[in-house]
């Protein structure tokens, strides 16, 4: 069965410095309408790096849309038309200052292929050799060691908080076929109620 949906018509489109944000209109398979919105996302890689002893190399760096510091993989985003393989190489160098003589590719998957194009390309690093850390500019991090066999049993405090959003309406994003009056989108957008 083909479930293909059909754009009618892009509403609005927000061009970034790492990402673009899409909202269309879209046909679905039964012939109703809804909305769609896409991050378009350039692709990364992300980089398990793990030493002879067993040990493998995170990186704690504080994410503004978490509001925390995040102990993660060391990871960065494609440039266009990279290699990930050659990518993964620079992103080991410049989050650990190891370069590895063993990287083993494990695959991609689609990180949140509800709304984003993005694809995370992931690899093993094995038998490293240490170097220097030369983080990208304005990047900041700590390398953490962490046993491997301990990699999954990460404290609490070191794990994602939960975080709830408010749903937002406006003229934009509204069922298809309501119908919002100016006084009343007005009112929204300001926070207030109209009647």
């Amino acid at each position: 069965m083909d479930y293909s949906e059909k754009k009618i018509r892009r509403i609005n489109r927000y061009e970034g410095v790492v990402i673009n944000v899409t909202m269309d209109r879209i046909r679905l398979p039964d012939g109703s309408e809804a909305f769609r919105e896409v991050v378009e996302h350039p692709g990364g890689v992300c980089i398990l790096p793990v030493d002879a002893d067993g040990y493998a190399y995170c990186v704690r760096q504080y994410r503004y849309a978490m509001g925390e510091h995040i102990l993660e993989a060391p990871a960065g985003k494609l440039e266009f038309g990279e290699d990930p393989a050659k990518c993964a190489v620079r992103e080991l160098s410049e989050e650990t200052g190891f370069s590895s003589s063993q990287m083993i590719p494990l695959g991609r998957y689609y990180t949140s292929p509800g709304f984003s194009t993005e694809q995370l390309y992931l690899f093993l690093a094995l038998n490293l050799h240490a170097g220097e850390a030369h983080p990208d500019v304005g990047e900041f991090l700590d390398v953490v060691r962490i046993p491997f066999d301990e990699l999954f049993d990460v404290p609490e405090a070191e794990t994602p908080k939960k975080r709830r959003y408010p749903r937002r309406q406006d003229r934009h994003c509204r069922a298809p076929g309501e119908k919002v009056s100016p006084l009343k989108n007005a009112a929204r957008s300001a926070g207030g109620t109209a009647g």
